[in-house]
C-alpha cells in the first residue's frame, strides 16, 4: 500500500485518540526510522524514552528471539525460570529490595497508589478508607481513571469524571505547600523526579532533598515516577541519584521493555510492597518470560554504565548546541532530555514538528515547546543533524 492508504486506514478503522505526523514508519535501526517509501529519519523522541537503547539493539533483539523459541507466558500461577533472576537483577541495578513486576507504566503507578495506601492502613495506621496521596500539579502518571483524578490536565480529564477522591495537588517544587499539604493522614508524596509532560522541569536545588526530609518526619512514602526518567535518561540509572536521594518506591517502566514490549516494576522497600499477599494484587502479563528475559537484557546493558555516560556526555553537548540557537528562548532537561521553548515570533505547534519531519527528523511539539528525547545510541553527528534541521525550522542560525 501506500502511504495515504496506510494512514486512511488508520483513520477509517482506528479510535482517533492520536493525531499522528503524517509518516508511516516500516523499519527502524538504532536512532534511524525509514517509512514506506525509503525515506529515512532521525529519531528524536524514542517512544518517549522506551527506545533508550534505539530500535532493535542487537542484544535485545537477540535475548526476545530467544526466549521466543523457549516459552512466553505461564501467568503467575506457576513459577518461570527467567522470574526470579529478573527480579533480582533489577533490584541489585537499582539499589532496592523487592520488585513488583508489571507491564505499562500507568499499571506500575497504579500499584503503587495501592501499595502506598495498604502501608497507610497497615503500619502508618490510617483510619480506613482516609489516607491521601500528595501530588504535584502538571504531573504527568498515565492515563487510567484514578490517575487522570489527580491530573491538572483539562485534556486528560474532560468528560472522563466522577473522578477518584484521595489525592491532594499542590505546585511542582514548591516545599512550603507540599509540607502544609502533608497531615497525620497522607499515605505517600508521588512526584516525578523531573516533569516531563510539563516540559522536562528539573525542580529547585535541594527540593528533592526536603521532600526526603519531609517524608521522613511524617513517617510518609516518598514515591518517585522514573517510568520515563529513568534507566540511564537523564544519565544515571535513576533520575533521583543526581541529588543523592533515595524513594520508598519507585516505578519505571518504558526502557525496561527495550522498545520491543511493555514492560514496567515499582521497586523499593521490602518491608513496604511486603504489605502485599497472594491474592490481593495481580496482573495476567506481568512478570512473563518474554518480557522478563528482555528486561534481563536491558539491565544487562545498563549495568555496564556506559549509557548512563552517553547521556551525561552527549546530553550536555545536545544541550549546549541547542542553547546556541536563535530563535530558542530556553532549554531546560538532563542529558539526552530536552525542552527547548520556541521564542516569541518563531513557527510554534506542529507545523514545526510537520516541518521537521519534512527535513529528516521526528519530533514532538507541545504548544511553544519541542520535546527532544533521542536514543541514547545517538553520535554527535546525528546530534548535529537533528539540531541543524530544528535550527533551520526556526529560521535561523547560532546565536552571534
Amino acid at each position: 500500500m501506500e502511504m495515504n492508504d496506510h494512514i486512511a486506514l488508520a483513520e477509517r478503522w482506528s479510535a482517533h485518540n492520536y493525531h499522528p505526523l503524517p509518516v508511516v514508519l516500516s523499519y527502524g535501526e538504532g536512532a534511524w526510522l525509514t517509512d514506506v517509501n525509503g525515506r529515512r529519519y532521525l529519531d528524536f523522541l524514542a517512544g518517549y524514552s522506551a527506545l533508550n537503547f534505539g530500535h532493535r539493539h542487537p542484544a535485545l533483539i537477540a535475548a526476545a528471539k530467544e526466549q521466543l523459541d523457549l516459552l512466553t507466558l505461564t501467568g503467575r500461577a506457576f513459577h518461570n525460570d527467567q522470574f526470579g533472576p529478573f527480579c533480582q537483577e533489577l533490584a541489585e541495578l537499582t539499589g532496592t529490595e523487592m520488585v513488583l513486576p508489571a507491564n505499562s507504566g500507568a499499571e506500575a503507578v497504579e500499584s503503587a497508589v495501592k501499595v502506598a495506601r495498604k502501608w497507610a492502613y497497615q503500619v502508618k495506621g490510617v483510619p480506613d478508607g482516609a489516607a491521601e496521596i500528595v501530588v504535584a500539579g502538571a504531573n504527568f502518571h498515565g492515563r487510567t481513571t484514578t490517575i487522570i483524578s489527580f491530573s491538572t490536565d483539562e485534556a486528560a480529564r474532560n468528560e472522563f469524571g466522577p473522578f477518584t477522591p484521595g489525592f491532594k495537588v499542590v505546585p511542582y517544587g514548591d516545599i512550603d505547600a507540599l509540607r502544609a499539604a502533608v497531615t497525620d493522614n497522607t499515605a505517600a508524596v508521588l512526584l516525578e523526579p523531573i516533569q516531563g509532560e510539563a516540559g522536562v522541569i528539573v525542580p529547585p536545588k535541594g527540593y528533592l532533598t526536603e521532600v526526603r526530609q519531609l517524608c521522613d518526619d511524617t513517617h510518609t512514602l516518598f514515591v518517585a515516577d522514573e517510568v520515563q526518567s529513568g534507566l540511564a535518561r537523564t544519565g544515571a540509572t535513576l533520575a533521583l541519584d543526581h541529588e543523592g536521594v533515595r524513594a520508598d518506591l519507585y516505578t519505571v517502566g518504558k526502557a525496561l521493555g527495550g522498545g520491543i514490549l511493555p514492560v514496567s516494576a515499582v521497586i523499593g522497600r521490602a518491608d513496604v510492597l511486603g504489605v502485599l499477599k497472594p491474592g490481593e494484587h495481580g496482573s495476567t502479563f506481568a512478570g512473563n518470560p518474554l518480557a522478563c528475559a528482555v528486561g534481563r537484557a536491558v539491565i544487562k546493558l545498563l549495568a555496564t554504565g556506559e549509557f548512563q555516560e552517553r547521556s551525561r556526555e552527549l546530553g550536555a553537548y545536545l544541550h549546549s548546541r541547542l542553547g546556541e540557537l536563535e530563535g530558542v528562548a530556553e532549554v531546560t532537561g538532563r542529558g539526552l532530555w530536552a525542552s527547548v521553548r520556541i521564542a516569541e515570533g518563531r513557527p510554534t505547534g506542529r507545523p514545526v514538528s510537520e516541518a521537521l519531519a519534512e527535513r529528516g527528523v521526528l519530533c514532538k511539539e507541545f504548544q511553544d515547546t519541542l520535546r527532544v528525547a533521542p536514543p541514547l545510541v545517538i553520535t554527535r553527528s546525528e546530534i548535529d543533524f537533528g539540531v541543524d534541521a530544528i535550527a533551520d525550522v526556526l529560521g535561523g542560525g547560532r546565536h552571534v
